[in-house]
């Protein structure tokens, strides 16, 4: 078959990835990165902040601080992922980059004590955050090969734990000077001006009857003339579904991916947020030490993501999913059981270290699969509506996760409540696991025929 005999999307499955197209993915990358970095910011600070005896900041008033951020993160979820259908993959990146570096910056100037005021930057903050992968992954499915479609797609999430490395090494550098630090959270603002250089997806363009400016997207991705791309693939039925359509025709893919995420985000949600205030406060780490054993967290975390990524396609999403929480739930009873292996003091706290560090490997990791597996759950008129609602309804444990700890914590964070707390993360993990071997599996399935 020639390559003029094609339709566009045999010749994007046909050819090898060109620069173009590593482009548009390295922007996706880089954006999610911007996200991690930004949310584990915020977990850093609160772990200076509850040591500075001039904000008297308790541990359930830092447990609001952190669940706004995951209020912040599930409104904007459900608003961009609408919104992608609604005004472009491309121009929803936009605003949401914009929305999150612009609050950021604001933060750094929150008058000192004035908890209630960071929390509700937070809840900004948070908004921008939210959309960026769910915007990023539709986006990028769009332009990428069918049987590479789960690898390349979940890139987008891969390396994410790049921004808790930069984040580690931003607060070891930065040491108390928690303003410092939130400021370099808007340093991703910058990421606008690539953004110029890409087209808008092709799907979303055909879907708004611009069939000339979606011919010349996938031409700047294969790298061709406008003219030898081949036949545009056919709209059928709604060009966007709204959320009662999604509800009624989509219910089951729905259910799974909300429930299946919010199993897999309530665990990890605490550790990017408590976690440093646990081994610096309860368990008395230096500031400096918890800074550095979080870029082993974040090199575990981004290893256990491409893993997940890379096998999605070879041995399917379904298996990844199970397998993956599985061993996660492991690494939360290992430091549910730090303290009973060890008593309270630094010792417990390296058992406890050890266990997060597996549980955001394999639990955490398997983020590298869940949110492009939870997309191709969805048809093409709801793919980013879906997963956007979807996945909302899941991150609503970053808000109940963090809150919940903090809640148990009262105002004293203590070692005494890890135990029960990370026994029920783990048996959230399992039942995560389970919940999406009802999903469909879709690897090597055509991206149109979802």
């Amino acid at each position: 078959m020639t390559t003029n005999s094609m339709t566009a999307l045999e010749q994007i499955d046909a050819r090898h990835l060109t620069k173009n197209q590593k482009e548009l993915i390295t922007l996706a990358v880089l954006g999610n990165i911007s996200e991690f970095f930004d949310m584990f910011l915020i977990g850093f600070a609160i772990a200076v902040l509850l040591k500075d005896p001039s904000w008297h900041l308790q541990g359930y008033e830092a447990g609001i601080i952190l669940a706004m951020s995951g209020l912040g993160t599930v409104i904007g979820a459900i608003l961009w992922g609408r919104l992608a259908d609604k005004i472009g993959r491309k121009t929803a990146f936009m605003w949401c980059v914009l929305l999150f570096t612009v609050f950021t910056l604001v933060s750094v100037f929150t008058p000192t004590n004035a908890w209630v005021l960071l929390a509700v930057l937070r809840v900004l903050v948070g908004m921008g955050v939210g959309g960026l992968n769910i915007t990023s992954v539709p986006y990028v499915q769009e332009f990428v090969p069918a049987k590479q479609r789960g690898f390349l797609s979940g890139l987008t999430a891969v390396f994410i734990p790049l921004g808790l490395f930069l984040g580690s090494l931003a607060s070891s550098l930065t040491g108390d000077n928690w303003r410092l630090l939130i400021a370099i959270g808007a340093i991703p603002i910058l990421l606008l001006f690539w953004l110029r250089r890409v087209p808008e997806s092709p799907r979303f363009l055909q879907s708004q009857g611009h069939h000339e400016e979606a011919t010349k997207a996938i031409a700047w991705a294969l790298e061709l003339p406008p003219e030898e791309v081949g036949t545009l693939p056919e709209i059928k039925g709604e060009t966007t579904a709204s959320y009662s359509v999604i509800f009624h025709k989509y219910f089951k893919s729905l259910v799974i991916v909300a429930l299946g995420s919010f199993c897999f985000i309530f665990g990890s949600s605490v550790i990017q947020s408590w976690g440093q205030s646990i081994l610096g406060s309860a368990y008395k780490f230096p500031t400096h030490t918890v800074g550095y054993l979080f870029m082993l967290v974040s090199l575990a975390d981004l290893l256990g993501r491409l893993s997940s990524a890379w096998l999605g396609d070879r041995i399917g999403r379904k298996r990844v999913m199970l397998i993956y929480g599985l061993l996660g739930a492991v690494g939360l009873l290992i430091s549910a059981g730090s303290t009973q292996l060890a008593g309270y003091g630094t010792n417990a706290g390296w058992i406890f270290f050890i266990g997060i560090l597996v549980a955001m490997a394999f639990g955490d990791g398997a983020f590298g699969v869940l949110n492009p597996f939870g997309a191709e759950q969805f048809p093409n008129e709801a793919r980013a509506s879906g997963l956007g609602l979807g996945y909302g309804i899941g991150a609503t444990a970053k808000i109940f996760g963090p809150a919940l700890l903090g809640a148990m914590f009262g105002g004293k964070v203590t070692a005494a409540i890890v135990p029960p707390a990370f026994l029920f993360f783990a048996i959230l993990l399992v039942i995560g696991g389970i919940i999406y071997q009802f999903a469909k599996e879709t690897s090597g399935v055509s991206l149109d025929t979802v």
